[in-house]
């Protein structure tokens, strides 16, 4: 049994492997590898979010969080709540495809959709994850039942991203049976309707440590609602710790290793921000579509505009690669725990390892959904008009839901230093061979190259892209360590440039290898249209990382060194996009005459 466990993992591409390694599109997960009871939760969740809560997003979002308790609560019957709880305290424990297909279409459900994640990522997932048997008996059937809902508490008015910088303090009582918790708590989903939370203090001011707390503990309490910018439906509060009680076998983990639950946590729930995301630029993007099909200016329908059309395009391709890049990421890491034994005593030791190991594409998941749906929203309202800046227009409330989602599970700043961090990390500790890949990387810069592209290959122009990306990344990666060594943490800016190379790439890659994967499958006519979104997604990624590795060149080299790596540049972020205003129109017509998103 393990000795074939041993030799699975050793098959499984392993995180920010992407970069050095050639991916066949054979072993990739694709939204066209659902099963048929996959497709059932999403038609159960579809249907949930459309009958139960879309007739009420008005009230939600004027906070009438009794609805939102009452959705928690089916949610909770329709077994909702449960995707990733263990089988023996009543849970689904489905695969993270399942999971994120039920986070993409519990989506469209505005306000009420970040209470969803909330509750069943970082509000519930702590106490599976580092809960002992004792705690998961008192508190998870009340959790992924719904009749309690469930917050985490991490962020403090003087710490954010900076989690370890927290003020809060617990002290253990003289007599050894409770910890007396202090401190303020900001920024709390859920924090008006929760029950119960994970909230992270220090003991005795120096040991980070996690505590599960119950609302009715003597000494805590909820400040008013939040004024908000959008998400207006979700309760956000601060929680006001004065001396509360918490008893001390509600010590969630060991002591001091709170950071593990905080950041092993957040993985997750990136990498779910992503689906949610991506599902509601699909809602976003059908309700854009529309309306440009009623729309009349001119005498003419504004959807037989070219400017209009360019737009649902653009719009079309990205969310083909978010999608991707979404399900790609969930069969990897399905793969992963897959190969963990349910039944040894270090189950979720080892679960959380796995998941780890993706942490940086978990980030990419996040950094590059949100953008697709910021982009989406924005272009929305911008196909409204006028009528889009007005509030009652459904454009409006996406594009001020919309904003949050780069703020949350860690800002896209943050997640753009922490991709490449933890890629070097990876080659610092030699579990990723990137020095010499590097080396060989400049071994291909230096020398020339009269590759010619094999047509007979599908998509044969964009895996030689693809490649070169990678080389690209893989140059400067070199270049940025060779200059700065272990200081290269501190140059943001070379980072940030970086992290959106390696992000462009995953995303390019993913798209390409679904298309490539389920090309055979399609009708003639949906081949052409997978085409043309490939065609515009390499297109937008040569050119961002053509403007990023230009800008990282300049950051780290001068003098012939530097005028080599911008030839470099040119050299290997060139694409040839012949026929891409076709492409746009045919996706554009294609999508106009289907009046939503094309492939999914």
């Amino acid at each position: 049994m393990n000795a074939t466990i041993e030799t699975i993992e050793k098959e499984i591409l392993r995180g920010g492997e992407y970069l050095i390694t050639d991916v066949s599109s054979e072993g990739v997960f694709t939204p066209e590898d659902f099963s048929d009871e996959q497709k059932q939760f999403a038609e159960t969740t579809e249907q949930f979010i459309t009958n139960e809560i879309v007739p009420h997003i008005e009230e939600i979002d004027h906070q009438n969080f009794d609805l939102v308790v009452e959705g928690l609560r089916k949610c909770g019957e329709l077994g909702l709540l449960m995707m990733d709880a263990p089988e023996e305290y009543g849970g689904l424990e489905l695969d993270k495809a399942s999971s994120m297909l039920v986070a993409e279409k519990i989506a469209t459900g505005g306000s009420f959709s970040v209470a969803y994640s909330a509750h069943t990522g970082i509000g519930t997932l702590p106490l599976i994850y580092y809960g002992t048997k004792v705690l998961k008996e008192k508190y998870l059937e009340k959790i992924i039942s719904g009749e309690w809902c469930a917050a985490y508490c991490l962020t403090e008015p003087g710490s954010g991203s900076d989690a370890l910088g927290a003020r809060a303090t617990a002290t253990l009582s003289e007599d050894g049976s409770h910890y007396l918790l202090n401190g303020t708590k900001q920024y709390i989903t859920n924090g008006g309707i929760a029950q119960l939370f994970t909230v992270f203090a220090k003991i005795d001011k120096e040991h980070f440590t996690a505590f599960l707390v119950e609302r009715d503990f003597a000494g805590f309490s909820v400040g008013p609602e939040e004024k908000k910018m959008g998400i207006k439906g979700s309760s956000t509060t601060p929680v006001i710790l004065d001396n509360c009680k918490v008893p001390v076998e509600n010590l969630l983990g060991e002591i001091g290793k709170g950071h593990k639950i905080a950041f092993n946590v957040l993985n997750v729930g990136r990498f779910k921000l992503g689906a949610g995301v991506m599902g509601a630029a699909k809602m976003a993007l059908e309700v854009g579509i529309k309306y440009a099909n009623e729309r009349e200016q001119f005498k003419r329908k504004i959807a037989s505009f070219g400017a209009i059309k360019e737009k649902i395009a653009d719009l079309t391709s990205a969310i083909y690669a978010a999608e991707s890049l979404v399900y790609r990421l969930a069969g990897l890491l399905d793969e992963k725990l897959a190969t963990i034994d349910k039944g040894s005593e270090d189950y979720y030791v080892r679960y959380q390892k796995g998941i780890e190991d993706y942490a940086a594409e978990c980030g990419i998941s996040k950094v590059y959904c949100s953008e697709v749906l910021a982009r989406t929203v924005d272009e929305v309202v911008q196909i409204h008009g006028g009528y889009g800046f007005i509030s009652d227009c459904p454009a409006a409330r996406y594009y001020c839901d919309e904003r949050i989602n780069r703020i949350f599970e860690g800002t896209n700043e943050i997640n753009r230093l922490l991709i490449p961090g933890m890629i070097l990390r990876k080659a610092m500790k030699n579990e990723l061979p990137l020095q010499a890949e590097a080396m060989k990387a400049f071994e291909a810069l230096m020398t020339p190259s009269f590759e010619e592209v094999d047509d007979t290959i599908a998509f044969a122009a964009e895996k030689v892209l693809i490649k070169n990306l990678k080389t690209l990344f893989l140059i400067l990666a070199g270049a940025g360590v060779q200059k700065f060594m272990d200081k290269l943490a501190d140059e943001q800016e070379i980072l940030l440039a970086a992290a959106d190379i390696a992000i462009q790439i995953f995303a390019l890659e993913s798209a390409v290898l679904r298309a490539e994967k389920s090309t055979p499958v399609f009708s003639e006519r949906k081949r052409e249209l997978l085409k043309a979104a490939v065609t515009v997604c390499a297109f937008e990624a040569a050119e961002c990382v053509g403007t990023a590795a230009r800008k990282a060149a300049f950051y780290i080299e001068e003098g012939d060194t530097l005028t080599m790596i911008l030839s470099g540049v040119r050299r290997f972020a060139k694409y040839d996009a012949t026929g891409l205003l076709a492409a746009k129109r045919a996706l554009a017509e294609a999508a106009s005459e289907s009046e939503k998103y094309l492939f999914g």
